[in-house]
């Protein structure tokens, strides 16, 4: 018997208070539920044995009340045929307030036999659900949840960012109101501390304008420590958020002390700037993890949009990419992105900069494969879907970025684990010495109680509150005034184990851009090529206007779409358009003029100057070096000689590099995959290593 035919058992703890399931306040006489639908989810969960989640929920704010007709969608669509028969389902789910919420969702699905994998990502609001059997079974799984107060949706990145966004705004209202108080109080404390000579009535009211700005400041921004300190003691277990918010309220309650009795000092400056000091860190850990995920949407962002859909009867509607199923026909543009996997009947030529980083636009043979986020170079042509958005090649990448971002680095989480056993230790120390001061020493109580205050500030793991995310920051901080961008919250954690390199070619060892070979062309000539390449937006075309930019337009300059530009009889583009057969070097543009010999103009992406040097240092570091590029072998294999690199591979697609990734990691090594690469020399004989970490480069440190 599945946990959807068990009975429901709707045996509750009596309670007069407040809901036994969703916590919410009861009315008078209202029973032991606030609605029917707690009392059934009351009964799902005992009936699934798994009451314990009412002990480790650490919130009951009512987010988990369910509803009597709670709203639903059809997940049909999204669930995913995988290769080894199985079903899969990613979607959004809301009513997530704490680590309790996600246990019982797991829990709950696990309890399915046919159930193989749920997991629940709590910071992405995320389900990733695999059953066996019939894909009907996904909206009675999702059925499931409903009935236990969870809403789901179908997985929205937008949706998901804009939660972040509030969360984040309200951490920097926080960390405002922190800054703006310490900066205050510290104004009027720093009068009292140099004020030797003040008299007691000024003293006193120097105390109460303290009060009266610290006292606000600390209520109101320390609530992010004191709702996680609330719900750890609601779970019965401690955390640094206790100890943090212990510290902070004992500092402001003693000074409220000392500026009734009118004390030489109070502390409402210690605990607004250490407030703010915390804050800080949280906000800049959350600007760094924000910046590890903008990588996948961007990815997703190449997918999103409208698509010219092509009817059977020939007729033409724009549709939203999402709606488009495979073995549907798409209508491509010249300059439009591929929003969606597929073939075509023809030969075409993309742009796979996007996704592999070629430099050049690359050919594909008719039925050849043709990537989502390419885009179109040539003449327009009929895209026939292979692979819906939610299956295609950019949803794979992107589920690649969420697993790598989402995995959890050795070092992440020892905060936490050490404050279990230091938050106890430190607060039994300060209640030592209140003991010791007043009944041991015999001082008067208020005395006693300072000094345990004290050894509670100078005991609290606020450097370990701030450790992670202000080394994070720091860190990150010096490397990109030296050229380094970090856009992983653990790549330097991960960087710091790496035993092999593995380069890209285009923009890592190269400049990124073709430029002209200079030759003994006649600069007459140029000139003409020029002002006719001035009407293309082709790379080679673009490099040869670099070398003579001051070309005006040729006139009546007309581009042949995959072929070249024609002005009146002269023409400039490939071998083939300019009468040369036979010539399969894709590095070169041929000028023919009315009745002259064909000039032909060969570019290179030239190496960077200080690749050898670099290749070099790695090596001297102990890492093995390998090139990895999706350009071709005649490219790739220059590249990799010039720079002293034994182990290449060209040709290589996104999903290739990612695969060849992981087999390194299954072989035991930890690669480390630079987007790019050089060396800045800062004096003679001085080289620093360099190297720029951006994009999708860093989700593969391990």
């Amino acid at each position: 018997m599945t946990a959807l035919q068990r009975p429901l058992i709707a045996e509750a703890p009596q309670s007069a208070a407040a809901c036994a399931h969703c916590g919410a306040v009861l009315a008078p006489g209202q029973g032991r539920f606030c609605c029917n639908g707690c009392e059934a989810a009351y009964g799902l969960v005992s009936g699934l044995g798994l009451d314990a989640f009412y002990r480790r929920r650490e919130s009951a704010d009512g987010a988990l009340r369910p509803e009597i007709a709670a709203p639903s969608f059809d997940a049909l669509p999204l669930i995913r045929d995988d290769a080894d028969g199985m079903k899969s389902l990613n979607v959004m789910i809301s009513g997530l307030t704490c680590g309790a919420c996600v246990w019982l969702v797991e829990q709950a699905l696990a309890a399915e036999p046919e159930v193989t994998k749920a997991r629940v990502s709590f910071a992405a609001r995320r389900l990733d659900l695999r059953w066996r059997g019939d894909a009907g079974r996904g909206n009675e799984l999702l059925g499931l949840l409903a009935r236990l107060g969870f809403r789901t949706a179908p997985y929205s990145p937008a949706c998901l960012r804009a939660n972040e966004d509030a969360e984040g705004r309200a951490l920097i209202r926080a960390l405002g109101i922190a800054a703006f108080g310490a900066m205050n109080v510290m104004l009027v404390s720093i009068a009292v501390w140099v004020g030797e000579d003040m008299g007691a009535h000024t003293r006193e009211m120097m105390h109460w304008l303290a009060a009266l700005i610290g006292l606000p400041t600390v209520l109101v921004a320390g609530m992010p420590f004191y709702r996680s300190a609330a719900n750890a003691l609601r779970a019965g277990r401690v955390n640094m958020d206790m100890a943090v918010s212990l510290g902070v309220l004992a500092t402001a309650g003693m000074s409220l002390i000392e500026t009734f009795r009118n004390g030489p000092y109070t502390w409402f400056d210690g605990a607004t700037a250490l407030l703010a000091l915390l804050l800080a860190g949280r906000v800049l850990d959350r600007a760094a993890r924000r910046k590890a995920r903008q990588a996948v949407a961007e990815l997703l962002a190449l997918q999103d949009g409208m698509v010219t859909l092509l009817a059977p009867n020939g007729t033409a509607r724009l549709v939203p990419s999402a709606a488009v199923e495979a073995g549907q026909r798409l209508q491509i543009a010249m300059g439009e992105t591929l929003r969606l996997d597929g073939r075509a009947a023809v030969e075409t030529l993309l742009d796979t900069a996007a996704t592999t980083g070629e430099s050049l636009p690359r050919g594909f043979g008719a039925a050849a494969p043709l990537p989502a986020g390419a885009v179109n170079m040539g003449a327009p042509f009929t895209l026939e879907v292979t692979t819906p958005v939610r299956d295609g090649s950019l949803a794979a990448m992107a589920r690649l970025l969420e697993s790598a971002e989402q995995a959890k680095g050795r070092f992440v989480s020892i905060a936490d684990r050490a404050a279990r056993f230091y938050v106890p230790i430190a607060h039994a120390v300060a209640a030592a010495t209140f003991l010791l001061w007043w009944l041991g020493f015999g001082v008067v109580w208020q005395e006693a109680l300072v000094n345990a205050v004290c050894v509670l500030l100078i005991t609290c793991p606020c450097g370990l509150a701030i450790a992670v995310p202000a080394v994070q920051v720091v860190a990150s901080g010096v490397l990109f005034r030296r050229g380094v961008l970090v856009a992983s919250s653990t790549a330097l954690e991960r960087l710091a184990s790496a035993d092999c390199a593995v380069l890209d070619k285009t923009g890592t060892l190269t400049e990124g851009r073709p430029v002209l070979i200079p030759e003994a062309q006649a600069l007459e000539v140029l000139r003409a090529a020029a002002a006719m390449a001035r009407a293309s937006r082709h790379p080679l075309a673009k490099a040869l206007l670099r070398a003579c930019p001051d070309a005006p337009l040729a006139p009546d300059t007309v581009e042949i779409a995959g072929q070249g530009l024609q002005s009146g009889a002269a023409r400039l583009g490939s071998p083939d358009f300019c009468g040369i057969a036979g010539m399969t070097d894709g590095m070169v543009l041929v000028y023919r003029a009315t009745d002259g010999a064909p000039v032909i103009f060969r570019f290179a992406d030239r190496l960077r100057e200080d690749a050898p040097e670099a290749v070099a240092a790695l090596k001297r570091l102990g890492l093995s070096v390998e090139l990895l590029s999706g350009d071709g072998p005649g490219a790739v294999a220059s590249a990799a000689i010039a720079a002293g690199i034994a182990d290449w591979r060209a040709e290589a697609d996104p999903r290739a590099k990612a695969a060849h990734i992981e087999a390194l990691k299954a072989q035991g090594r930890h690669p480390w995959r630079p987007a790019h690469l050089h060396f800045m020399i800062h004096a003679p004989g001085h080289r620093k290593l360099v190297t720029h970490v951006f994009d999708r480069a860093d989700t593969y440190l391990d």
